[in-house]
C-alpha cells in the first residue's frame, strides 16, 4: 500500500466526494436532506439553484452508488491525471460532469414539452418535506404525470457523468489495455468494453424501463463530451494550449 500513489486531483476528488457523503447521513440524522440542496434538480423546477450543476457530481444516493464510482475515479482517474497533469485533468473532469447535467436536462426539456407544450411550464408543486405532489396539466395520463413528478420533484446525484467520461478517454487513449468485468472470466480490451458499455446506456435510456432511477442520459453526455475533448486535445493540440 506504501507504493500506491494518487495524484493530487484525484485524490482530493474521492476524499471531498467522501465527506459529502459521510455529511448527507450526518444531516440526514438531523432532518436535512442535503441532496434537495445540492442534487441537480431540472432547471424549471421550484428546488433548482445555480451551484447544483456543480455539486451534484459530489453527491450520491447509497453505498454502492459511491463505491463504483470512486473505484473508478481511482483506477481510470489515477492514470489520466498523470498523463495530462493537474490542470488538464480537473478541467476534463469538471466539462463531462456538466455536460452529463446538460444532456440530461435536455432531455427532461423534450419530455416537458410533450407533455405540456412548454419546456418551463412548472406545472408541478412538489413539497419534498411533506412528500405530497400536484401537477397542474388537465387531462394528461397518470404515466405523464409521474414522469413530470420526477422530472421536476427528484435530484440527480452522483459523479457517473464524468467517470463516463474518463472511462472515454482511457478506452481512446489505452484502447489494448485488458481489463477484468464482473461475470466475465477473461479480460477484455478497452476498446471493445467501452463501446457496449455506451450502447447498453443508451438502449436502457431510450427504453425508460419503469423504476429506473439512473440517469442514463447523464451518462451519456459525460461520454460524449470525452470523446470530444480527446478529440480535440489529441488531433489538436494547440486548442488545449490556447484554453489553458
Amino acid at each position: 500500500m506504501n507504493n500506491i500513489h494518487i495524484p493530487p486531483i484525484v485524490k482530493n476528488l474521492l476524499i471531498i466526494n467522501v465527506l459529502f457523503f459521510a455529511a448527507t447521513y450526518v444531516m440526514q440524522s438531523k432532518g436535512i436532506d442535503l441532496s434537495t440542496y445540492l442534487g441537480a434538480f431540472y432547471f424549471d423546477s421550484s428546488y433548482f439553484e445555480i451551484w447544483q450543476p456543480i455539486t451534484y457530481m459530489f453527491m450520491h444516493g447509497g453505498f454502492t452508488h459511491i463505491l463504483f464510482n470512486m473505484f473508478a475515479l481511482f483506477m481510470f482517474g489515477g492514470i489520466l491525471e498523470t498523463r495530462w497533469g493537474t490542470k488538464r485533468f480537473i478541467n476534463f473532469y469538471l466539462i463531462t460532469g456538466l455536460g452529463a447535467v446538460a444532456l440530461q436536462m435536455g432531455v427532461q426539456a423534450y419530455e416537458v414539452y410533450q407533455i405540456t407544450g412548454s419546456v418551463v411550464h412548472n406545472p408541478v408543486h412538489v413539497d419534498l418535506a411533506a412528500q405530497m405532489a400536484s401537477v397542474g396539466v388537465p387531462g394528461i395520463s397518470e404515466a405523464d404525470k409521474n414522469t413530470l413528478i420526477g422530472i421536476y420533484g427528484f435530484p440527480m446525484v452522483g459523479a457517473s457523468g464524468a467517470i463516463f467520461g474518463l472511462l472515454v478517454a482511457f478506452g481512446m487513449l489505452y484502447p489494448n489495455t485488458e481489463l477484468y468485468i464482473m461475470f466475465i472470466p477473461i479480460p477484455v480490451k478497452a476498446k471493445y468494453i467501452v463501446p457496449v458499455y455506451i450502447l447498453i446506456e443508451l438502449s436502457l435510456g431510450v427504453a425508460r424501463v419503469p423504476g429506473d432511477s439512473v440517469a442514463h442520459y447523464a451518462h451519456l453526455g459525460g461520454a460524449l463530451l470525452g470523446f470530444i475533448l480527446v478529440k480535440l486535445w489529441k488531433d489538436k493540440n494547440t486548442f488545449y494550449d490556447y484554453y489553458e
